[in-house]
């Protein structure tokens, strides 16, 4: 699964749409086997945010798009999310970056909802928040529900090694299924990598 970065996302067509969604625990925070329950635990993995607020600078539009069965398990309310919500919007503020829409499904694994992934419902309730298409989007995350995901709504699937990405990529290593979806360490190379291909690319069409 594993490939030269800059070759996958070279290799994808790009949206006229700037737009990019992101899983939110293992991708944006850093994240815990026994549930973020407050705000206190919701701790951003370093250089998370300043990769949205690149983001934000270049243009792009950011959605997330997060499981948080925590609500459906009684771990914490619907406030308390809220709150934390708020303390990501608020980092990103003093630093120049921006969430644009955050969909969250609320439910057990177990309660067969159209909106917890892999099924396609958070996407598509950005899709209809932001007035945009996901289709070649790029979707990033680090577990295989958000791959799956990514797929079922023709959007460009990118896993990060943070969270339980490591795991998800050693699992997934010899499913055909994955095979050439581009793998980064973190949220911050990706972006990194992005911004520069695009450069790269538009410099390349003005040469023409």
């Amino acid at each position: 699964m594993p490939f030269l970065p800059e070759a996958g996302l070279g290799a994808f067509p790009q949206s006229r749409h700037k737009f990019i969604i992101l899983d939110r625990d293992g991708v944006i925070n850093i994240d815990r086997d026994d549930y973020i329950k407050t705000v206190d635990e919701w701790v951003p993995i370093p250089g998370s945010l300043e990769a949205i607020s690149r983001l934000t600078k270049a243009g792009y539009t950011v959605g997330v798009a997060t499981n948080q069965s925590g609500l459906a398990k009684g771990y914490f309310t619907l406030e308390t999310l809220n709150a934390m919500h708020n303390k990501l919007n608020a980092l990103l503020q003093k630093i120049g970056g921006k969430i644009d829409a955050i969909a969250y499904c609320p439910h057990n694994d177990t309660d067969n909802c159209n909106c917890r992934k892999p099924r396609p419902g958070l996407i598509l309730s950005l899709e209809s928040q932001l007035a945009i298409p996901a289709k070649h989007a790029f979707l990033v995350g680090d577990k295989k529900s958000d791959l799956l995901a990514s797929i079922a709504v023709g959007s460009q699937p990118i896993l990060v090694r943070t969270g339980k990405g490591t795991a998800t990529e050693n699992a997934l290593n010899r499913d055909p299924l994955f095979e050439n979806i581009p793998v980064f360490e973190n949220l911050a190379q990706f972006v990194d990598t992005l911004l520069r291909t695009t450069t790269r690319s538009i410099d390349s069409d003005k040469n023409l």
